[in-house]
């Protein structure tokens, strides 16, 4: 029975739970098998649900199944534990490729359990029972088993590396202090470690701290996810009333144009039938008259003929002409023009991109960008400052190197950030005439040809602004633009709607110019400046 017991495989006999050998063995209604408490722990979990199920294949049960000890399979599991674990267990002890080896075993080594670091060497439990018994060796360092004890030894002087020294920040030995780190500022090296450890424990706080702001942040972020999809829903539901009561008014409207032109159309039809009902009568009439007229020519009594032709000559009187409008396309055109005129509009309306744009400065201020200028397109005279966010025209040259960006021959300068999505930023300006502008980056650089200057192509926006009025250009055409002049310019930017608006920054916001078009690539906030002393600064906005 031993023979058998050595050839089981011990993983058959665990529990999948606790990982260990059964105990108490239980076999549940799927099959599988688990320690008595391991199970019911599980389950007990699962009790809110009122549904069991096998944490291996995941099958449920309802009501929770009884358990019964596993008779077999608890008999199987002591015999495991006689034979084959114990040939495993001492398996186990023995040092592998990857282990820390005991130095004084002898032939095949057991795994340390401890390493000294006065003796500098490691101990498995055997060997290292006289550092627990000897005095002179209960004072001695144990860590656990470690792979670089040698590196605690100088290479200099073969001695333990006791000290530091903190002029070479290194671990070194006593006869260091004497030799080359002489007149050195050295240390034990546990009073080093001691230090270094209370700072430690600072960062550690330090960045515990950091974790629990960032969780924090993590956590409003989440808050604020869950606003936006709160808002969105609830948005939905509102705009699918909206257009469910737009739907009903169309139908309704529908229905009563429908009855206004059948309403019309009975009135017209009656108008009609009654004009023809009338000439009806006056033809019988007329055939009747012609009929007696007839009969009269044919009378040979001249006296008959005389005194009877005034009476049957005599005729009603005819149906005014006038009457008689044919106008077969024009009855119902007023009602299919406005019906038209209202297909048209919406039409106009649904083709708009619609966008949420910000309406009061706390709203854009939630799309800030900080902003800063790249000193490698600015142009040789341009002096950058307040961490390249400023900049001045000057008479003198600036030191520049040389860069395929910059531009050679405009006043000009580009941001370094690319700006996509929704972005808003501020520019301040000085007296005199600065331009605000927009780019793609691929505007051309080199030269004095529009396709290097700010708004003179289809490649830039530009508002310029005068000391007492503004002028947007875009593609060498200028508009005039009208509003209270400021030394502050506010810019709104919604790429993907493809709405780029310029703002009077006062006490309030006045819109200046609004452009609606198609951006095809990220772009850049931009700076132009006319006079020399002119200053133009991309805002820091909270």
């Amino acid at each position: 029975m031993a023979q058998q017991g050595a050839q089981l495989d011990g993983d058959k006999f665990c529990c999948s739970i606790c990982l260990d050998l059964l105990k108490d063995p239980v076999t549940i209604p799927c099959g599988h098998s688990y320690c008595m408490s391991c199970i019911n722990n599980f389950w007990d979990g699962e009790g809110k649900k009122k549904i069991y199920s096998c944490p291996q294949c995941r099958q449920t049960f309802k009501p929770r199944p009884v358990l019964v000890k596993n008779t077999m399979l608890a008999d199987l599991v002591e015999e495991l534990k006689k034979t084959g674990l114990q040939a495993a267990a001492a398996d186990l002890c023995y040092a592998g490729p990857e282990d820390v080896s005991c130095d004084f075993c002898s032939g095949r080594t057991l795994k340390a359990f401890k390493s000294c670091l006065v003796c500098l060497a490691s101990y498995c439990e055997n060997h290292l029972q006289s550092h627990y018994d000897a005095p002179p060796l209960k004072k001695h360092k144990l860590v656990n088993p470690s792979k670089n004890l040698q590196e605690n030894i100088c290479s200099r002087h073969d001695e333990v590396m006791k000290m530091f020294c903190r002029t070479d920040k290194k671990c070194i030995c006593y006869l260091c202090t004497m030799d080359e780190h002489k007149g050195h500022d050295t240390v034990p090296a546990a009073a080093e470690r001691t230090e270094r450890q209370r700072e430690l424990e600072v960062s550690r706080l330090n960045i515990q701290q950091r974790i629990q702001d960032r969780e924090k942040d993590v956590k409003l972020l989440q808050q604020e996810v869950e606003a936006i999809s709160l808002s969105a829903d609830k948005e939905v539901e509102d705009s699918e009333k909206i257009f469910t009561q737009l739907i009903r008014l169309l139908q309704k409207r529908s229905s009563d144009v429908k009855q206004q032109i059948r309403s019309q159309q009975e009135t017209e039809v009656n108008r009609v039938k009654e004009l023809q009902e009338k000439l009806q009568q006056e033809i019988t009439e007329l055939k009747r008259k012609d009929a007696e007229l007839k009969q009269l020519s044919h009378t040979e009594d001249h006296n008959q003929f005389l005194h009877n032709y005034p009476s049957v000559s005599q005729l009603s009187e005819p149906t005014d002409s006038s009457s008689i409008n044919i106008r077969p396309l024009g009855y119902f055109e007023d009602v299919t023009a406005a019906v038209s005129e209202l297909r048209d509009k919406l039409q106009d309306i649904l083709k708009e991109k619609w966008t949420s744009e910000p309406k009061t400065r706390a709203e854009f201020l939630k799309y800030s960008r900080e902003i800063t200028l790249d000193p490698n397109t600015a142009y040789t005279k341009l002096l950058l400052s307040d961490g390249n966010r400023k900049a001045e025209l000057t008479k003198q040259q600036q030191s520049y190197s040389s860069h395929p960006d910059r531009f050679t021959y405009y006043d000009q300068v580009l941001s370094r950030e690319s700006l996509t999505g929704r972005c808003y930023w501020e520019v301040e300006w000085s007296e005199g005439g600065v331009c605000v502008a927009v780019a793609y980056k691929n505007i051309s650089r080199a030269g004095s040809s529009n396709e290097c200057r700010f708004g003179f192509n289809d490649k830039s926006w530009a508002l310029h602004c005068y000391n007492n009025s503004y002028e947007f250009w875009f593609n060498s055409i200028s508009t005039p633009v009208s509003g209270p002049v400021s030394s502050r310019v506010g810019v709104y930017l919604d790429h993907r709607a493809g709405i780029l608006s310029f703002y009077s920054v006062s006490e309030t916001m006045t819109l200046l110019h609004r452009v609606q078009t198609t951006f095809t690539q990220p772009l850049y906030a931009g700076l132009w400046f006319g006079y020399y002393g002119d200053t133009a600064e991309l805002c820091k906005v909270k």
